[in-house]
């Protein structure tokens, strides 16, 4: 009765009838399909104009518009009605959380398993297929080494029949070649080719191949056309071997043996997986020797597959290299490998021990099988869980919803009852203690909110007791900035006109940030406005200004600042530092660019002891001589410290550079510059510091200058 009404989906009121003759997509969904079925029935019987196809799409337009509607509708309606509850949400939440990503890792290592089964399998025929190249070469290194201790080439033929004897009942259509090494000018060879075997299987090689000889030897798969079957390629395993040594061998021993039934038959043995067809992609610009025809061929006669083998096994694909003999080029085949997964699984787990006479592989995998009944006996524990606990959740949950809707209606008297002492529990004691106290947080915000607004004005205060209008000084352009880091900070400028040509520069920052700092500088301000008339000497200045802060600051707090005097009569600048940051200085007349000045001194208002004396004998006074063209740039910390979101510091080289590659632009547009280089430096990170700036730029020195201010706007 506290607002439930507004948030519980009511009833419907109408069924599908209703829905169909009270609605737009009904009416819509009726009428389209009526003119639809006309339209085939007509046409069924009679021959249509063209318009009448017209009329059917259009038809076809208002079915598919008016479904587009009703599973708009109905998406909204299930949202409303079964994401509402928080019940219904915890148990769709946990059938994401642990029904979904069950079945996912169910998935994930099946897919896993079929991944690793065809790895396996590829590897397993390719160290078989490698273990024939393997063989063929060292036939042919062995036949060519003892061709080479022979006294002459003709004895041979002897050599390659019997090497040809010795593997003829393994290998009955493996033949071997002793052919001259093609020569560098074309001349012709002294002795014709020594055969030996069949070789039924492509015409013999006259010669080696220019890239073969300048590789020095060869081992690996080539793709032929056999002499009578021109449009059937076929692979075969060659190797070519130099007899002595390669770079002045005439003949080279070649051994070839064709990848046939028998090769295959042997690497099913050995594997256990058997080779199906191989296809070749054929190319016109890399003919394959035959020149091939069709663009895929199969090398190898298909066995019968078993009935149960697509169910117990599966089919992969294995790459493999070949080479066109006459140019060197090379391509890939594709090799279908047909295997159990249960022979497969056999094999490798064969060599495993054994445990009381059983194969360990078989005792895993019985234990992998418990285990998978463990996990579907706990998921199904688990669901039953869950639904008993979004149950117990859910009671709880809606009495809170009552409360709030209680508060909601400005009654802050309401309070729940706690039934439970668990975490339930503390939720309802939690609102109710948030119900006594929401008043109490009301008046917290519009306190808040005063606050703000005091601020507000504090920072106008402060902003005001900076400089109200640029330095206008003949011979002199001015800029600067300040921004602080929140409603009010501690950094603070000035510029003093001491008369007779001479200005004063100052620029400091009060440790930490907010009130206490702004304050601190507001008395800064007030002592430097008195001491400057007093003291022409910035050390002096300073001395006279630590002392008196020593006195005033709490010990947790201090000061660093930069004074300097600019003299335009004289052409000089007169600076100390009392732990600020460096003085930028880029003179016009070039020389060693832009330099960092850093003379030394110690912050001001430190409470210790000797710290006076301490602060006298460090401080010192420097004096440049000042001419047209030179810029100088005073800063705090919160310039050169200013951090990206990678927590990188802006740093003072990169501020000098800006200034010696633009110092040539006016003050106010090299400020602009710097302030824009920072922003886009600090990107989206916060920023931590005040940031102050002063940039002058001298344009004339000489004697008659006067300094003023001028009533414009205040520089920041």
């Amino acid at each position: 009765m506290f607002g439930r009404r507004s948030r519980v989906v009511p009833e419907p009121q109408s069924g599908p009838r209703a829905l169909l003759f009270r609605t737009f997509p009904g009416r819509l969904f009726l009428a389209s399909s009526t003119i639809r079925l006309l339209i085939a029935l007509a046409g069924s019987l009679v021959t249509l104009p063209a318009v009448a196809d017209l009329f059917a799409a259009v038809a076809t337009l208002g079915i598919l518009l008016s479904l587009a509607i009703f599973t708009v509708r109905l998406l909204r309606l299930a949202n409303r009605r079964l994401l509402w509850r928080v019940r219904r949400k915890l148990i769709i939440s946990y059938v994401f959380m642990g029904v979904i990503p069950a079945a996912l890792i169910l998935v994930f290592f099946l897919f896993g398993g079929v991944v690793m089964f065809m790895n396996i399998t590829t590897y397993l025929f390719k160290d078989g297929y490698d273990d024939f190249v393997d063989e063929v070469r060292v036939m042919a290194e062995t036949t060519a080494v003892e061709i080479a201790r022979g006294a002459r080439v003709q004895d041979a033929g002897g050599v390659l029949a019997r090497r040809r004897a010795n593997v003829q009942a393994r290998y009955p259509e493996l033949s071997l070649a002793l052919v001259p090494v093609q020569p560098i000018d074309g001349g012709a060879s002294a002795v014709a080719s020594v055969l030996a075997g069949p070789w039924r299987h492509v015409q013999p090689p006259a010669t080696l191949p220019a890239w073969v000889a300048a590789r020095g030897e060869f081992v690996g798969t080539l793709a032929v056309s056999p002499p009578d079957a021109a449009d059937e390629p076929e692979l075969l395993i060659r190797a070519a071997v130099p007899v002595g040594r390669p770079a002045g061998a005439r003949y080279a021993v070649i051994v070839d043996l064709p990848v046939d039934q028998e090769v295959v038959e042997r690497l099913r043995d050995k594997t256990g997986i058997r080779a199906g067809d191989v296809t070749v992609r054929t190319d016109a610009a890399r003919p394959i020797v035959g020149r091939l025809r069709s663009a895929a061929s199969s090398f190898f006669r298909r066995e019968p597959r078993s009935p149960d083998a697509s169910a117990a096994g599966g089919a992969n694909v294995m790459v493999l290299e070949y080479h066109d003999w006459e140019t060197g080029m090379t391509d890939r085949a594709h090799v279908s490998l047909d295997v159990r997964m249960r022979d497969l699984y056999t094999r490798l787990s064969s060599a495993g021990p054994r445990v009381q006479n059983e194969n360990f592989g078989d005792v895993i995998l019985f234990v992998l099988v418990i285990v998978a009944l463990l996990f579907l006996i706990i998921q199904i524990v688990a669901l039953v869980m869950g639904f008993a606990l979004a149950r117990s959740i859910t009671g709880s949950v809606h009495e809170l919803f009552m409360g709030t809707e209680r508060v909601r209606q400005g009654d802050f008297t309401h309070r729940m009852k706690v039934t439970a002492q668990d975490q339930l529990g503390e939720l309802a004691i939690s609102f109710n203690e948030m119900t006594g106290s929401i008043e109490q947080l009301l008046q917290t915000e519009a306190e808040k909110k005063r606050l703000e607004e005091e601020l507000r004005i504090a920072r106008q205060i402060q902003m005001s007791l900076l400089p109200p209008g640029p330095l206008i000084v003949p011979g002199l352009e001015v800029a600067a900035l300040c921004v602080p880091a929140r409603e009010v900070g501690g950094d603070y400028y000035d510029f003093l006109a001491l008369g007779d040509g001479r200005v004063g520069l100052l620029i400091a920052d009060v440790s930490g940030k907010g009130t206490s700092a702004a304050l601190y500088m507001a008395e800064l301000k007030g002592l430097v406005l008195a001491l400057s008339q007093i003291y022409q000497s910035p050390k002096d200045l300073l001395i006279e200004v630590n002392r008196i802060l020593s006195d005033n600051l709490d010990s947790r707090s201090f000061i660093t600042m930069t004074y300097a005097v600019i003299d335009l009569n004289a052409g000089t600048l007169t600076y100390a530092r009392a732990g600020h940051t460096p003085l930028i200085y880029l003179p016009a007349a070039g020389g060693d660019g832009v330099q960092v000045l850093t003379p030394s001194g110690m912050v001001l208002g430190l409470r210790l002891d000797g710290v006076q004396e301490k602060f006298t004998e460090l401080l010192e006074e420097r004096t440049l001589t000042i001419g047209p063209g030179d810029v100088f740039v005073l800063y705090t910390d919160g310039v050169t410290e200013a951090m990206n979101m990678e927590s990188d510091l802006f740093g003072d080289n990169r501020l000098s550079g800006l200034v010696e590659e633009h110092g040539h632009l006016e003050s106010s547009e090299l400020r602009e510059r710097i302030l824009r280089e920072v922003e886009a430096f600090v990107g989206d990170a916060d920023q931590h510091d005040d940031m102050t700036m002063i940039l002058i730029k001298i344009e004339e020195v000489g004697a008659g200058r006067t300094v003023e201010h001028a009533a414009a706007s205040r520089v920041v």
